[in-house]
């Protein structure tokens, strides 16, 4: 994992230290605020909007949800670091590769490493994992000096045009300075590779476990797509204004992040001091993991735990949300640590699954069998890829042109 964050500089894994706090501290309040975010919106629409059209030449063809709700996610993220830098071919080529990139990434840090219960074998590299993140690495430190370079060039007047793109913030906050704990090239690097990997994987995950629990239980869509009649309408199509009125639709979603967490442990905590919690003592520095699957799935905090039922959170008196603030259920972490890309991914994940659940009915190709098995790895995914038949809704053609 080092190899791919730079040594551990970025947000995810970085400790808790002068440096982590100043790169939390730009992409909370620089990068993730809701007035910036607001301020996105349109590159997220046109993304959206390009992504209903491309579904509705597929229509009555078989479709890989995953993998178009992935690509989905990276555009959109794409867009928002650095959209004014590369024009759209560009930015196509150098999506199809990150896919690549992520998928083997992630692949290999899930990897069982000898290194990792045998420290002294590091050096050795028996499997091959570290060199083989290493050439992962090197190329995307490539795509992202290759972009840095371009960006560098537009602003000293070479390119011609303005861009508004989380690059150009990045950049701004790098030349105004802090003395104490500089932003530096290597950061905004870091800090890439951590959207680029968190804003696209664990989003398409959830949506894809979210469409496998609809197709299985049909019902449970067919509250869903009547609760967008109501609020969106059949002439319209879904903006994220809509969103917060989607209760069901939100309940839905939560409902798929308890019973298929896209990530099965939380980030690793380290106490900077020794300290007891719940009876025990943990010393300086240990290691502490937190299996979040195993809590979202215990009987005793929540009735028929193995069941999909958005209706435990649509009809709770409780309020439920992802703020990490009941214990049972931590979708996004908690506490300092909670995921920093959270105000995006609350935005995104009910934007992008209305608009496949709006502009079209699915189903199963004819005789499939819905595999609701799971692949481990860093990220929960499906055993198998979901898919499936969409045909359009929407009483009007004219809104999928």
């Amino acid at each position: 994992m080092s190899e791919l964050t730079y040594g551990g500089i970025e947000i995810v894994f970085s400790p808790y230290d002068p440096n982590w706090r100043k790169m939390r501290k730009v992409c909370a309040r620089e990068m993730m605020s809701s007035k910036v975010l607001d301020s996105y919106y349109g590159l997220r629409r046109l993304e959206v909007r390009q992504m209903v059209r491309d579904v509705r030449t597929l229509a009555c063809t078989t479709v890989n949800i995953g993998e178009l709700v992935f690509q989905l996610a990276l555009n959109v993220v794409m867009n928002m670091i650095w959209g004014g830098t590369l024009d759209g071919e560009g930015r196509r080529k150098v999506g199809l590769e990150f896919q690549r990139v992520i998928n083997e990434a992630i692949e290999l840090v899930s990897e069982p490493n000898l290194s990792d219960f045998f420290p002294i074998l590091s050096r050795f590299d028996v499997q091959g994992v570290v060199g083989r993140m290493k050439k992962l690495t090197s190329w995307m430190d490539k795509i992202f000096e290759s972009v840095l370079d371009q960006r560098l060039k537009m602003d000293r007047g070479e390119g011609g045009k303005e861009s508004k793109d989380f690059l150009q913030l990045l950049l701004q906050l790098k030349e105004e300075g802090d003395t104490k704990t500089p932003l530096t090239l290597t950061n905004i690097k870091a800090i890439f590779v951590d959207l680029v990997i968190a804003g696209t994987d664990t989003t398409s995950t959830t949506i894809e476990w979210a469409m496998a629990e609809m197709l299985q239980n049909p019902e449970i869509m067919r509250k869903v797509q009547e609760e967008l009649e109501q609020v969106v309408g059949m002439d319209s199509m879904v903006e994220e204004s809509h969103v917060r009125r989607l209760r069901y639709l939100d309940a839905v979603i939560k409902e798929a992040l308890r019973l298929h967490p896209p990530l099965v442990f939380l980030v690793p905590r380290y106490p900077s001091q020794t300290c007891t919690v719940g009876g025990y003592t943990l010393p300086k520095g240990t290691q502490i993991v937190i299996n979040t699957w195993v809590i979202r799935r215990d009987p005793e905090a929540w009735d028929n735990p193995l069941e999909f039922c958005p209706e435990r959170f649509y009809n709770s008196t409780s309020k439920w949300d992802y703020n990490g603030n009941d214990f049972g259920y931590l979708p996004f972490g908690s506490g300092r640590r909670i995921c920093v890309g959270l105000p995006l991914a609350e935005r995104m994940l009910t934007y992008e699954l209305a608009s496949l659940l709006h502009s079209f009915n699915w189903r199963l190709p004819d005789d499939a069998k819905l595999d609701l098995s799971e692949k481990y790895a860093l990220i929960m995914k499906k055993g198998t890829p979901l898919i499936a038949i969409p045909t359009p809704r929407l009483s009007n053609p004219e809104l999928y042109s």
